[in-house]
């Protein structure tokens, strides 16, 4: 009797520990569910979280956030995702690396989740974070290009600063060519279409037929063949600058305080930029010629830039990494807000359609940017975008150089291209 009794109080014990246990280790992934590791490489995700998605939901998630700079970024994210060893929940990706790790098997598969809202969205950038049918990263925002130019220029060369007719002048690259001559005859010399031939490039590639690896090899779509010969072209008959993107120069051709090497000014009448280039390039940069800028189309849709967000497909939250990306990148009440609180054009066109046209921007004498990049998103095609894109696009660049500088004959560049790409990236 006595081992009987002796064996149920041992039995209750066993069972009053394990209950605590559970209780003990339901309360600890109870904490573990409440918390997310968020990584970026660009401070607009902090922000975004913390002035408005801790404001909506100040007690929904315990967010740990870590801002790296972009060029240490993928060297701290890349091994981390590989071992799963101290990998974020959710983090961001920049357009010029974003290809890499959605087409890497490592990101949290989001197709359920997009499929949800995906009738309120713009197709590309979706495009940009999909891979073999699967979504793993969506955007905010979206990046179309268009052609700023200055108005005076525009009315001193042109005739008329109108967006509507000065996109007559460069409605395509044969109307483009046409008119960088007119603005060299018309000015003597003094005045070029662009500052740089670098600011061809993204046009150019956004107007291709198909990517760069088709069927896993390399192909060269026409449009890029056209895009030596009219850099080239450029060169030769001095309808640009011949600054590099970014440079000094480039940035003095916007203020109108570029000079040549004998110290004369050249006037530089437009440049290809995306939507954030009139934020944070222009108005940053010129701000003295505040009035003088309109933007058009130009010859071609393209697209420039952009963040995505996406997360680890070993997180221990999916459900709360899902939501959070379906909050910063689709929720139309916090997409709202933010556009008119930043200006950045967002990836829901519900809330771009209705807030499109209450914008007048003084930077571009009163015009209406917000609809004009609206009507540019829906020709941009998100899906050339691919992984390799960073290293063919750089070793292209450095034969194309070869070509416009006269080093080589324009096989021979193809040739070396070609060779190289097989060499490095076995395409």
């Amino acid at each position: 009797m006595k081992k009987f009794i002796s064996a149920i109080l041992l039995v209750c014990v066993a069972l009053s520990f394990m209950a605590c246990a559970k209780k003990e280790g339901g309360a600890a992934g109870k904490d573990a569910n409440n918390k997310l590791v968020v990584w970026s490489f660009t401070d607009e995700l902090g922000g975004y979280i913390d002035n408005y998605w801790k404001k909506d939901f100040p007690d929904k998630y315990q967010i740990e956030y870590s801002l790296t700079p972009t060029d240490q970024f993928p060297n701290k994210l890349d091994p981390v995702l590989a071992s799963g060893n101290g990998a974020p929940d959710v983090f961001a990706l920049e357009d010029a690396f974003v290809r890499k790790y959605i087409e890497s098997g490592l990101l949290l598969d989001l197709t359920d989740m997009y499929n949800e809202i995906k009738s309120s969205m713009y197709d590309y950038p979706a495009q940009v974070g999909s891979y073999k049918g699967k979504v793993y990263g969506l955007s905010w925002q979206a990046a179309p290009g268009a052609f700023f130019y200055h108005r005076s220029l525009a009315k001193k060369y042109l005739g008329s600063d109108d967006p509507d007719e000065v996109q007559k002048y460069v409605a395509n690259w044969d109307k483009f060519m046409e008119t960088a001559e007119l603005l060299k005859q018309k000015s003597n010399g003094v005045c070029c279409i662009l500052s740089s031939q670098g600011d061809l490039f993204k046009p150019y590639t956004s107007a291709r037929a198909k990517p760069w690896v088709v069927d896993d090899k390399l192909y060269v779509d026409p449009k890029m063949e056209e895009y030596m010969d009219v850099c080239k072209t450029f060169h030769d008959k001095g309808y640009d600058a011949r600054v590099g993107q970014w440079s000094e120069g480039w940035f003095a051709g916007m203020k109108g305080d570029l000079k040549d090497e004998k110290g004369n000014l050249v006037e530089c009448f437009g440049y290809f930029l995306p939507t954030w280039g009139l934020h944070y390039v222009l108005k940053t940069n010129a701000p003295d010629t505040a009035g003088d800028w309109a933007m058009c189309q130009g010859p071609t849709s393209y697209r420039w830039g952009g963040t995505w967000v996406a997360a680890y497909k070993g997180t221990k939250n999916p459900n709360a990494a899902k939501e959070l990306i379906k909050y910063l990148a689709t929720d139309p009440s916090f997409l709202e807000r933010m556009a008119k609180d930043t200006g950045d054009v967002v990836s829901n066109k519900d809330v771009v359609n209705k807030i499109k046209d209450s914008y007048s921007e003084p930077f571009l004498g009163g015009q209406n940017h917000y609809a004009a990049f609206a009507s540019m998103i829906e020709n941009v095609n998100g899906e050339l975008t691919q992984g390799s894109d960073q290293a063919i696009e750089g070793i292209f660049n450095e034969c194309v150089a070869a070509y416009v500088n006269g080093e080589k004959s324009k096989a021979d560049a193809l040739a070396t291209f070609k060779e190289q790409v097989s060499t490095t990236l076995g395409y």
